[in-house]
């Protein structure tokens, strides 16, 4: 049987043959490019000549480019388009991959040789990225256990075999949890509060899984959150928030809590074997915080400032649902609505009002148009690229000169296959071997709502900056310039991978940009001037909330990957310990975030989640220069795309920020930005 997967891909742009890969093609085409990267390794460690930046370094970089690709599709079909087929194979593959890296991190013969090659390059030579490349490559390997002995080196490939099952066992048990949750309705009385569409789409639902006059609601957000917001039934919103709340803390076969421990009590056994004295401190030495020390810092700096500004938030929409003859005090199942109303009551403004001029199509227009603006890109619609899913559209995106750039996929609607959530990925990355260039694919996938058998997908405003924010990703992959395709893109330091999309979040406030797209999807007028500066005004509305959301989220993140010793208390006792300071409300019994965390036990956010706030600091210090000089402005947006977003990791984050904006960020312009800090 011949195997798609192991051809040359005969499509346009070598685009994946979606089409053509069945499942049984996964596995056998994994272990024949393992094969293929064993022996790519085995030539280096044959090589004859004196181990040098070339013969080593660069032919590692090169090695097993098969299985990243096909590790790439899989991986990212794993993640959008699942299946109890897809899982078990994943389960079947992962310690597989997992022991084919130990094999080549761990393998004596070849680290001897990049030590030499380390030791003896002519540094100065070698180009920044070349360097960036050789400190990346030894470090990766002594970070990984090189210099173990082979009694530690065993014992820490059955550390990294155990933690990649983990990962996925974690990941599973929430998506089937998640997804055996069904609130169904058949009282339209319970739907009071409701808009029509979020009403239309929940009818919807409940059709699609064969029940006629019945409204279904599920933990998947599009449904999960404007219930929250809108519905006057108390009594339906804490049962959706205690459901949503308690993912895989549950008393059945997909409870997270022991995979929870274990993973984190393997993390801190890998980090002292490897010399270190907590997972934190493995994680911070390659990201620009350095250490759990400055990451406390900047969490506790922001905590000062936001808890004050939260307490008086919270005040404020107590004494809103105190008029309201609402609970006194509120409960977090209350909190969205209150807090909705209170909006609705300061500004005038809510998703209803907002969500006729954000129809999807014309979303995904008005980011292609701003990319042009600031960057000279441009998106041409494609029918003849295969995709994964008939909801897939694909675009060949091209420079000011017609000169191809990327391909980019789009995934925007939430279904049983897909995790919830939203995010970038790419299908294949970018690099110059051989005097050709290799573009990159890339892809965003999202969970939005559905259109209607009457209306439209219409996006909310949080989904109109996630588009943003996702599409700022893509665009840091799509115009990756790199050589080396493991410094290319978004493979850059964590803590500075959200600046760019964190940035992109902030043209959805400015009229130069939303008279770009936001029209009414009945009348295609254009979103009204006094709308436009509701967005703005409302921008910092529950900011102080937020904040100390996230600096408790970044700090539950730490608590579990700067461990000191295993702990011996509940995953409960142990999360209620570590977020003490920053709970806004009396805790609820049943409820855990922690096993539901996937950011940072599935994900790659391990002693990493504070980097939304560290990139925060970034974005806020970069687009005060945008605002400076100009939204639109050319030259800025070129410093811009020629330091930050086509320089990947070729060098350090800080070095490459300094040349765009010519000097440190400053905290200033964030708390400024989020009104916690007066001017």
């Amino acid at each position: 049987m011949s195997n798609p997967l192991l051809q040359e891909f005969k499509t346009p742009f070598n685009t994946i043959p979606f089409n053509e890969i069945k499942k049984e093609h996964y596995q056998p085409a994994m272990e024949k490019a393992m094969a293929m990267g064993r022996a790519d390794i085995q030539s280096i460690k044959n090589n004859a000549a004196p181990p040098d930046f070339n013969n080593t370094i660069e032919a590692l970089e090169r090695s097993g480019k098969l299985l990243d690709t096909i590790s790439s599709i899989f991986f990212n079909l794993n993640s959008c388009e699942t299946s109890d087929e897809m899982q078990q194979i994943a389960q079947d593959l992962s310690p597989m991959l997992s022991a084919y890296s130990d094999d080549i991190l761990l393998d004596d013969d070849l680290f001897k040789k990049i030590k030499t090659a380390y030791e003896n390059s002519d540094k100065q030579q070698l180009t920044k990225e070349q360097l960036m490349l050789l400190e990346k490559t030894y470090k990766s390997f002594v970070r990984n256990g090189a210099n173990l002995n082979d009694a530690s080196k065993n014992k820490l490939k059955e550390i990294n075999t155990r933690l990649s099952i983990l990962s996925l066992n974690f990941g599973e048990n929430l998506l089937k949890d998640s997804n055996q949750f069904e609130m169904w309705i058949d009282n339209e009385a319970d739907l009071k509060g409701l808009p029509d569409g979020v009403k239309e789409a929940a009818r919807m639902s409940a059709k699609e899984k064969g029940k006629d006059n019945l409204w279904l609601f599920t933990l998947d957000y599009p449904s999960y959150i404007p219930f929250m917001m809108f519905a006057d039934n108390r009594e339906l919103r804490k049962k959706l928030y205690m459901a949503f709340g308690s993912r895989s803390f549950n008393n059945n076969e997909y409870n997270n809590e022991n995979i929870v421990k274990e993973i984190a009590g393997l993390r801190h056994k890998k980090a002292l074997l490897l010399g270190y004295a907590s997972h934190a401190d493995i994680v911070l030495e390659e990201r620009m915080a350095e250490k759990p020390e400055k990451v406390y810092k900047l969490l506790d700096e922001l905590l000062e400032h936001a808890k004050p500004v939260a307490f008086d938030e919270l005040k404020e929409v107590q004494d809103l649902c105190n008029t309201l003859n609402g609970p006194n005090p509120m409960e977090r199942w209350d909190f969205s609505y209150y807090s909705e109303k209170l909006k609705n009551e300061k500004f005038a403004i809510n998703d209803e009002i907002l969500k006729p001029y954000f129809q999807l199509e014309k979303v995904i227009e008005g980011a292609f148009k701003t990319a042009e603006k600031l960057y000279g890109i441009t998106f041409e619609k494609r029918d003849d690229i295969q995709v994964y899913h008939k909801e897939v559209s694909t675009y060949d995106v091209k420079d000011a000169n017609g000169k191809h750039v990327s391909i980019f996929y789009a995934d925007f609607f939430p279904r049983p296959s897909k995790r919830n959530g939203a995010w970038m990925t790419s299908f294949r990355g970018q690099n110059k071997y051989d005097n050709k260039e290799q573009r990159p694919f890339v892809s965003i996938v999202c969970n939005f709502t559905k259109p209607t058998e009457t209306k439209p997908s219409l996006l909310t405003f949080n989904e109109v900056t996630t588009l943003f924010h996702e599409f700022g990703h893509a665009l840091h992959g799509m115009l990756a310039d790199g050589h080396y395709e493991s410094l290319s893109g978004t493979s850059v330091y964590w803590d500075f991978v959200e600046l760019p999309s964190q940035l992109m979040e902030n043209w959805c406030y400015e009229k130069e940009c939303l008279d770009l797209f936001a029209r009414h999807y009945q009348t295609n007028q254009m979103i009204p001037i006094e709308l436009v500066q509701k967005i703005k005004d409302s921008a910092n509305f529950l900011s102080g909330y937020q904040t100390v959301r996230q600096v408790g989220l970044g700090r539950l993140d730490l608590a579990w990957h700067n461990l000191t010793e295993i702990p011996t208390n509940t995953v409960n006792e142990f999360e209620t310990n570590a977020t003490i300071e920053t709970e806004l409300f009396a805790p609820v019994k049943g409820v855990n975030t922690s096993c539901a965390f996937s950011h940072i036990f599935q994900g790659g956010y391990s002693a990493g989640y504070y980097s939304y706030k560290w990139a925060e600091v970034l974005e806020a210090d970069t687009f005060e220069y945008f605002l400076e000089t100009g939204v639109f402005n050319k030259n800025t947006a070129k410093k811009f795309k020629d330091n930050i977003l086509s320089r990947g990791g070729s060098e350090h984050p800080m070095e490459l920020y300094k040349k765009f904006r010519g000097q440190e960020p400053s905290t200033k312009p964030l708390l400024r930005k989020s009104g916690l800090l007066k001017r």
